[in-house]
């Protein structure tokens, strides 16, 4: 299949664009800027320069393209940080998707997978809002034209490479120790999604949670620490109390572990990343963290 990658130059679409064209696909990386890793246009990959706010440089990315994986947008860190405002969000998070959404019904192009985000929990934020009516527009055409969407709603996923967001491998990790999902599994759940797309015909979007893998079972979450600060994390990740002491990582945070069980059930979907891989790969590389 011929799959458009919009802000394909981005950290998903860096992870994507290769696992696609290694399928047999053929990924088509759209964007402003040109992809910052080298393997996510090899061959069969392609590079189409533009951007979504431009609706012929769009129509012209989408000349006999199969299925639409809509990832552009500005994201939650980009509010907090001051570095976008309410017109910014809305110009691409909203007017965007709906430029998307209308070249693709033009283009006859018959799939439509939507990644979202768990953040529409944050209304009335500006992107949590922004993110919110993105999926309300994908529903619309749905409905409307019979396009058929899927919408996933990952938590936060920028991974630690991305110096821009995190200096190194600690700042990522006491982020990522909160509850998290790694950008390899919402490589993994966009891989499952776009196969079941092909497979099944959506009369309106489902709407499916992404999340991590966690080593805690519900009693864990339940009880915890119930026998002292930092008790459930010393049980079930022995061994590694010197190293979150040596980064000052704390080990009495409990992770917000979210409802993936609609996920696993239409897409197949296991998280593979936990906590104790993060520990591993910190044991064995340190604050550079494991090498790209």
């Amino acid at each position: 299949m011929k799959i458009l990658l919009t802000g394909g130059s981005g950290d998903l679409g860096a992870v994507l664009a290769p696992q696609l064209a290694q399928r047999g696909d053929v990924p088509i990386v759209f964007d402003v800027r040109p992809p910052q890793t080298p393997t996510a246009v090899t061959p069969p990959a392609v590079y189409h320069p533009g951007s979504i706010l431009n609706r012929d440089q769009l129509a012209a990315a989408m000349s006999g393209v199969d299925m639409v994986v809509h990832i552009a947008a500005w994201h939650g860190i980009h509010e907090v940080r001051g570095e976008k405002d309410v017109f910014d969000f809305w110009d691409l998070n909203v007017t965007g998707t709906f430029y998307v959404l209308e070249t693709a019904v033009r283009a006859h192009i018959p799939h439509f997978l939507h990644i979202s985000s768990t953040s529409i929990d944050e209304w009335p934020g500006i992107y949590g809002s922004s993110k919110i009516m993105a999926e309300e527009l994908v529903r619309t055409y749905a409905a409307r034209h019979g396009l058929n969407t899927l919408i996933l709603r990952p938590r936060a996923f920028i991974p630690y490479w991305n110096k821009a967001t995190y200096a190194n491998y600690i700042e990522w990790a006491r982020w990522f120790w909160k509850g998290a999902v790694h950008i390899n599994d919402v490589a993994q759940a966009t891989l499952k999604s776009i196969d079941l797309l092909t497979r099944q015909t959506f009369a309106q979007p489902p709407a499916l949670v992404v999340d991590g893998a966690y080593d805690f079972s519900p009693a864990d979450l339940a009880n915890w620490d119930a026998a002292g600060p930092g008790s459930t994390f010393a049980r079930v990740y022995p061994g590694y109390t010197a190293v979150i002491q040596q980064y000052n990582l704390d080990p009495t945070v409990k992770p917000h572990v979210l409802d993936i069980s609609e996920t696993r059930r239409l897409l197949g979907y296991e998280p593979h990343y936990s906590l104790r891989h993060l520990l591993q790969e910190l044991v064995q590389y340190g604050p550079a963290g494991p090498p790209l």
